[in-house]
């Protein structure tokens, strides 16, 4: 087995495994699927998603990267030489590249919207044709949103460039705990408005009238996005754990953080927005558009308080993209270190100013070149599309068949058990679920996201 630099603790591996897993997809994405399919029904099915189809999915990354010792796609190398399996890594290494180049331009607009937070810059401001203005003229503008893109892409490179236990490992010791506090102080504030019960009870009291097929493609989808599952960050962030980590409890508590942060955020946005009669399903403009107006409607009778809110909300929004775009800029700056035979500083260089050029197209995209498109979409939502809707899906479907059905069973079993130390009373459950039910799970999600369901 190779020799290769591990986490230098079990809190740190499971808090670096968490950064990749929660991102703005739980703070924007699931609040607002959870709107538009009918609240607790959602969660409640979401919940079920996770914990039987996703982690048997994570802990199957997680054993790919722990036993092969190797980037996401030098581990298929290793577990499966000389065969085409080899492509399912290709395939994560280039979404991961893809979504680090699109996704910073959003964590950029996070930097934006928390220096107008800092600046006091949304005071006054109450009615939502003000804040859609505002953010219509910040992403379609050529220079501001390419700067802060920038900026998010050099922070997250300097990590990257420090390598695994001093830049990554320390920074999610840091940013993840910061994010858990600022996360409950906003929970905690936004508990104490007015009409806060009845998005309390929009969000855990279920109606499984609403419940249809729709809700539960939703809530597969939204499981498999908010842990990252087939991008190859959790093989790769597992490839640096060390024997005695527990893989299922990892992914468990993974898990748990992960839907933690989901509900809690849901907690932050449904009694905020109930209490000021805005609409919980206001869909992908819920971030930038919807929720400052909520803010400074729900908090305008104390003014240093919805300065705070606005301010600590935005900052947590950053931290969020921050712990996910680490993740990303790994996965592709691995693959180039050991693939390539280049030092970890240029492969860290190579990533990060393709993904500023692609990232620049991306802006760009909303203004200058919104008119040019791709099969009939600007760059940033083909980007978008062609990750999430086909090479995610399959991603996460192919790896499940790759450890249902292809795998050693005894190289699973020896990394679930450590080499037989640990108990796994539902092994066989859970091989069951690799080879049936995931993907089976995972191509309706697939068949759904191509309009064909």
């Amino acid at each position: 087995m190779k020799e290769r630099v591990n986490f230098g603790s079990k809190i740190g591996a499971i808090l670096a495994a968490a950064g990749s897993a929660v991102g703005l997809g739980n703070i924007w994405r699931f609040p607002y699927e959870t709107g538009n399919h009918g609240g607790a029904a959602f969660i409640f099915i979401y919940l079920i998603c996770i914990f039987l189809i996703g982690l048997p999915i994570m802990i199957a990354e997680f054993s790919i990267g722990r036993h092969s010792r190797a980037n996401t796609a030098g581990a298929y190398k290793v577990l499966a030489p000389g065969t085409p399996w080899k492509y399912v890594g290709y395939m994560g290494v280039l979404a991961g590249f893809l979504i680090l180049s699109f996704y910073s331009v959003v964590a950029g607009w996070t930097l934006e919207y928390t220096l107008q937070a800092l600046s006091n810059g949304f005071s006054g401001m109450t009615q939502s044709k003000e804040f859609t203005l505002f953010f219509a003229s910040f992403s379609s503008s050529t220079f501001r949103p390419i700067l802060w893109m920038f900026c998010f892409l050099i922070m997250t490179h300097i990590i990257i460039e420090m390598g695994v236990k001093k830049g990554i490992e320390k920074s999610a010791k840091i940013m993840m705990p910061a994010l858990f506090l600022l996360i409950v102080i906003l929970a905690v504030c936004s508990l104490t408005l007015p009409g806060a019960g009845n998005g309390l009870e929009f969000l855990f009291k279920p109606d499984f009238s609403k419940v249809t097929p729709k809700v539960f493609m939703g809530a597969m989808g939204q499981a498999f996005f908010s842990l990252s599952l087939g991008l190859g960050c959790l093989s790769t962030y597992a490839s640096y754990f060390g024997k005695e980590a527990n893989l299922s409890r990892t992914a468990i508590s993974v898990g748990i953080i992960d839907t933690f942060v989901a509900i809690i955020a849901g907690i932050i946005i449904f009694p905020a927005a109930f209490s000021v009669g805005i609409s919980p399903d206001a869909g992908p403009s819920l971030l930038f558009i919807t929720l400052p107006n909520v803010f400074q409607l729900a908090f305008g009778d104390i003014p240093l308080l919805a300065y705070l809110f606005s301010l600590m909300f935005y900052i947590l929004l950053a931290l969020a993209a921050f712990t996910s775009t680490i993740s990303m800029h790994e996965v592709v700056t691995a693959f180039i270190h050991e693939e390539w035979k280049f030092s970890r500083r240029k492969a860290a260089w190579m990533v990060t100013v393709g993904c500023i050029v692609l990232g620049i197209c991306s802006s760009l995209s909303f203004g200058p070149w919104s008119d040019f498109h791709l099969f009939g979409l600007n760059i940033f939502d083909f980007l978008d599309s062609l990750t999430s809707k086909i090479m995610l899906p399959l991603g996460g479907m192919l790896i499940s068949i790759f450890t249902g059905w292809y795998l050693d069973r005894r190289i699973v079993w020896n990394e679930i058990s450590n080499e037989s130390k640990l108990k796994v009373p539902l092994f066989k459950a859970y091989i069951f679920i690799l080879k049936y039910i995931a993907p089976i799970a995972i191509s309706l999600i697939f068949i759904k996201e191509l309009g064909i369901l």
